[in-house]
């Protein structure tokens, strides 16, 4: 490109020659300047123009912030909206937990009392006021202006703030559930309701006559016949707390259950497990055998509480149907 400046007084005229990466950088420096000098225009003129009331220039720049802020309302508006119908639809899903963590809370066995710490104590707070004087009424019309939105933003977040609040004591109720549920299962895995050998009985928990001299004699246990070898199995969990041999038991087996509980397993034939060892229920500790006082092969096994000895089937009928010890509980003598 080239530009050719001529003037009267210049004895010849002068060519100035630009390529197209000149006129490039040319055309951006004067676009940037162009910017420049409008945000300088729009600083100066306009914003003073809207500060100090300019008759003209004032009335243009209200009405493209008027325009401004009413999109910028109804984008907080519509925002407001749908926050709101969310916070509604969690608040219905948090009432719906409520009410199972109560139904459930009493199955668990969880007292009201111990619900009490959880209530809220702004539940009263939250109530709609009472009137104390003179009647009022009308139509309700909202507040579209700003007061209205602020006070539509403050409701909100003391929605949100209530809503976080009972899921956290909701939160609290459901661990308390867990815990006592957790309880009852440790419970019922350290009672010794698992039959310790698959058979049926031979002989029951009552008086009967002694096997070796006839005469009447407590049995304070269930025999229960298998070949030798088969396994014995923990009733429940528990520590094995003696394997000693002993006279009349023989090769016994006897586990802690804890809370004054305590099995043994006697006249095995080998013995798996040492003392202090910790069994599950179902776990094999022994094999059927025949030592001690015995007259044939098979399981004596005992259930005592504060080692005064009870009837084992009372504790196995709580399993019926899980074995054949279960299945023979009610024709123990």
């Amino acid at each position: 490109m080239q530009i050719l400046i001529t003037h009267g007084s210049l004895a010849r005229s002068r060519v100035l020659q630009f390529n197209r990466w000149q006129l490039g950088a040319v055309l951006v420096a004067a676009s940037l300047l162009l910017l420049l000098l409008s945000g300088a225009v729009y600083h100066f003129i306009f914003l003073k123009a809207a500060r100090d009331g300019w008759p003209v220039v004032s009335q243009i720049v209200s009405f493209v912030v008027r325009d401004e802020t009413a999109q910028r309302d109804r984008f907080l508006r519509q925002n407001l909206d749908a926050m709101a119908q969310k916070v509604g639809e969690l608040q219905a899903k948090l009432l719906k937990l409520e009410a199972m963590g109560d139904r459930v809370s009493g199955l668990a066995g969880v007292k009201a009392e111990e619900l009490k710490p959880l209530l809220r104590p702004g539940a009263a707070a939250s109530a709609p006021p009472t009137l104390s004087r003179g009647g009022q009424g009308g139509p309700f019309v909202p507040d579209t202006g700003r007061a209205g939105r602020l006070q539509s933003l403050d409701k909100l977040s003391a929605h949100t703030g209530q809503l976080d609040e009972r899921t956290d004591q909701t939160t609290d109720l459901f661990t308390l559930i867990e815990s006592r549920l957790l309880e009852g299962r440790l419970t019922q895995l350290m009672v010794p309701s698992s039959a310790p050998v698959d058979g049926p009985t031979s002989s029951g928990f009552g008086f009967r006559p002694d096997p070796f001299s006839g005469r009447a004699a407590l049995h304070t246990g269930l025999d229960f016949p298998a070949e030798i070898g088969t396994a014995i199995m923990a009733a429940a969990g528990g520590v094995v707390v003696s394997t000693e041999p002993h006279v009349a038991y023989g090769n016994l087996v006897e586990i802690d259950h804890g809370n004054g509980l305590l099995t043994r397993y006697a006249h095995a034939s080998r013995v798996l497990v040492k003392t202090g060892d910790l069994v599950k229920r179902g776990q094999k500790v022994a094999e059927v055998g025949n030592s001690g006082r015995s007259t044939g092969p098979h399981l004596h096994f005992e259930v005592l509480v504060e080692g005064v000895p009870q009837n084992p089937a009372r504790f196995l009928a709580g399993r019926a149907g899980e074995g054949g010890a279960a299945r023979s509980a009610a024709r123990v003598r």
